[in-house]
């Protein structure tokens, strides 16, 4: 098929439904083709992939798309200069679609392997006509009907009602049977007038005019006479010099038919005298000269056969109009040779002088053969430049791909395609009112930055936000960003689900669990250890800002997420209050904690997500998918194994008694923080967190979180004169600034990575 087909159907998507629709028809189908060349020849099933794709991209009925790209077929090929030839191809309606077998022939030199259809129109009527139509393809039915309808409103201004009247597939084609309803009175008009003899002899006498036999053969060289037993009774002189002994034999059992798609019969051949008929001879010729064009060649003649001279054997193909004599009672079939190059003619064993001088055989011949070089070249150039055009892009759409691939990392692929469309970045912003937050942070991060160099800071980030990546695609989650060691997820959004807390949940289990497979590069402990915050409420998120633009939440509920986190105990899931209303119906085990302290918020009744009940549905965890043991956590051991309040349980409700109670805090309800009045609050970009380190009385005891084996927590608080001076025995005599300094340089260091 060539791609003046492919590249309509592109301009009509394109026409309707803009680039976007295109590029998913493309993809879809899988051609990796969003160009085609005119000229070039592609497969066959291209346009069967991209019309399926098309149906399954816009939801339209099959009948609805094909039918429109015929209507637009007309209009397309105009801009090739093809609305020319078109407009004077037939005075009325009934001529064009004769005519069209006629308008394939001579495309043919411009599409040498074109697999054109064939019309044929009969039973004229002042209001239709029926309209004979076969093809080598199938499936073009419905764009057969959009031409058609288009053929009669841009040349004859004339609506054409199309009614299917019978259409079968098999293995060599389709054929469909149509009835045209228009207004046919124009034509028919036409074939009731009078007919009048164009040329008369002087005296009046019309019978003087017979034309003897010898000239009739000499104007139509390759002419063949048959009765309607289908035999030959004669040939023309230019054919009976290659074919000699066809006189006799049935014109079937010698040539083949190929234009138009019908039998060989009589009268299939009486109902089509208005068609060119192509004809090629089933045996192929045989040489009987001696030397062919043997003074044009170089080559060296060897028993009258140049040696250059293509050595094949070649059938003699046909093409020409079929006219029954009344006085002979025979069809005669006026050929002329259908010769594509002098290589064909030497096969034939041909020669310029046996073409007739009537007609442009012989200008067809030597004109083509001088220009063939030249179209050639111009061909050739242009599918060149196709290429090029083709693999750029493919560049392109490598380039489009991971560019898209990018954005959609930093932005939802909803928003991002709202922002393509020219929509203002601020009417990006969405209030959610069911949203989970969770927040994630690497204990003493702070001290891990002060003991590795910088790029095992960046490799051992990488590492841990790599492992929570792929978590994270295991649940309907979306990453907002990681700002330094922290990492920041929330679901609900862009996408509204009703489960955002559970989708949040079951991200955190897996999450503490996979924290064993990480190793703590500065030897401080086994592996690294996060603690994690959840709240649950109202967030807007939406884009802001020109320069570098992220997909951002607002809202109190991102506070109150980053204070949880803050206040979390070390591998230990801090949850709000709202977020254990949320879980309270699912299969979840919690604890509560009690009442904390938060900053800005006073206090809060917080609780501790502790696993997941007996009897709930697994959640693929990171670990098992590494293929390891999922750590268990609150109501599991660190070996894996179940805890006696899990194994003694057969309920979903935990045990009371198996929860063991919070450990006393000092001065507050926190087990971990020591706060102090007016302590700092860090932002990063819209993001608050409580600093790990700081100069005015924030301390975070990591070295005192002790793991028993009923993993629980104890923290061991010394009086802060006995850390400090264990702190001085151990570090050295440092004053009070050097102190100050070093604690400043590690958190400067800290906020870098």
């Amino acid at each position: 098929m060539y791609g003046l087909l492919l590249e309509n159907f592109r301009s009509v998507v394109l026409e309707k439904y803009g680039e976007s629709v295109w590029n998913k028809i493309v993809e879809k189908s899988g051609t990796r083709h969003h160009t085609f060349a005119t000229h070039k020849v592609y497969s066959e099933d291209i346009m069967t992939r991209l019309v399926q794709a098309a149906l399954e991209v816009t939801n339209a009925s099959r009948e609805e798309v094909t039918e429109k790209v015929g209507l637009h077929f007309l209009g397309f090929i105009g801009q090739y200069g093809y609305d020319r030839i078109l407009k004077v191809l037939g005075r009325h309606m009934r001529d064009f679609l004769n005519g069209l077998d006629n308008l394939h022939e001579y495309l043919r030199f411009t599409y040498p392997k074109l697999k054109a259809p064939s019309f044929f129109c009969e039973n004229e009527t002042e209001s239709g006509l029926t309209l004979h139509y076969r093809s080598s393809r199938k499936g073009f039915l419905y764009y057969v009907i959009g031409q058609i309808k288009a053929v009669g409103q841009f040349f004859y201004h004339i609506e054409v009602d199309v009614e299917v009247l019978e259409y079968n597939e098999n293995k060599e084609g389709s054929y469909a049977l149509f009835q045209l309803t228009f207004d046919n009175s124009v034509y028919m008009e036409t074939r009731r007038r009078p007919k009048r003899h164009s040329v008369i002899s002087l005296n009046g006498d019309t019978g003087s005019l017979k034309i003897p036999m010898e000239i009739f053969y000499e104007v139509f060289p390759f002419h063949i006479v048959f009765d309607r037993d289908m035999t030959i009774s004669s040939t023309g002189n230019s054919l009976e010099a290659i074919l000699p002994s066809l006189p006799g034999k049935t014109i079937v059992s010698q040539f083949t038919i190929i234009r138009p798609f019908v039998q060989f019969t009589w009268e299939n051949v009486t109902l089509h005298t208005n068609v060119v008929f192509e004809l090629q001879s089933i045996e192929p010729v045989l040489q009987n000269n001696t030397a062919l064009l043997g003074n044009g060649t170089n080559g060296e003649i060897v028993n009258g056969t140049d040696k250059d001279l293509p050595n094949e054997l070649c059938c003699i193909h046909l093409k020409g109009q079929m006219l029954y004599m009344e006085d002979w009672q025979s069809m005669v079939y006026l050929a002329t040779p259908i010769i594509e190059k002098l290589d064909v003619m030497c096969s034939l064993g041909l020669y310029i002088n046996d073409l007739s001088m009537h007609d442009s055989s012989r200008d067809l011949v030597l004109a083509g053969t001088q220009q063939s070089a030249e179209l050639r070249l111009a061909l050739d150039q242009e599918l060149i430049k196709s290429a090029k055009l083709e693999e750029s892009m493919k560049e392109l759409d490598i380039e489009k791909r991971r560019t898209d691939s990018l954005l959609y990392q930093m932005i939802p692929r909803t928003v991002a395609d709202r922002l393509r469309q020219g929509e203002p970045a601020l009417n990006t912003c969405e209030m959610f009112h069911g949203v989970s937050v969770l927040f994630s942070d690497v204990v003493g991060f702070t001290h891990i930055c002060s003991l590795i160099s910088p790029m095992e800071v960046v490799t051992m980030l990488n590492n841990m936000y790599t492992v929570f990546d792929q978590i994270s695609e295991q649940h309907n989650v979306y990453k907002v960003e990681t700002i330094g060691d922290a990492y920041m997820v929330v679901s609900g959004v862009p996408e509204r689900s009703m489960y955002h807390a559970e989708h949040v949940a079951d991200l955190a289990l897996d999450m503490i669990a996979a924290m064993p497979t990480l190793c703590d590069p500065s030897k401080s402990s086994e592996h690294l250890k996060i603690r994690i915050g959840v709240h649950t409420g109202m967030v807007v998120a939406g884009v802001v800002g020109l320069k570098m633009p992220r997909y951002c939440l607002f809202g109190d509920t991102v506070n109150t997420a980053s204070r949880m986190e803050s206040t979390g105990l070390a591998m230990k899931i801090h949850i709000s209050e709202t977020t254990h209303s949320c879980l309270q119906a699912a299969n979840y085990l919690m604890k509560q904690r009690g009442s904390i302290d938060i900053k800005g918020k006073g206090g809060m009744k917080t609780f501790w997500l502790v696993g997941k009940k007996e009897g709930a549905e697994a959640v693929q965890s990171y670990m098992s998918m590494v293929g390891g043991h999922t750590t268990a956590i609150g109501g599991h051991n660190l070996q894996g194994e179940m805890s006696d309040a899990t194994m003694e349980s057969h309920t979903l409700k935990p045990r009371v008694d198996s929860v063991p109670e919070e450990e006393k805090v000092i001065g507050t309800e926190d087990d971990v923080i020591i706060p102090q009045k007016d302590s700092p609050v860090a932002y990063y970009g819209h993001v608050p967190h409580t600093p790990h380190n700081s100069n005015n009385g924030v301390y975070f005891q990591w070295e005192k979180v002790n793991v028993k084996q009923d993993t629980l927590i104890e923290v061991d608080d010394p009086p802060v004169e006995e850390k400090r001076n264990k702190s001085d025995m151990k570090n050295g005599p440092n004053t009070q600034e050097e102190a100050k300094a070093t604690n400043s340089t590690l958190t400067t260091m800290c906020s870098l990575f």
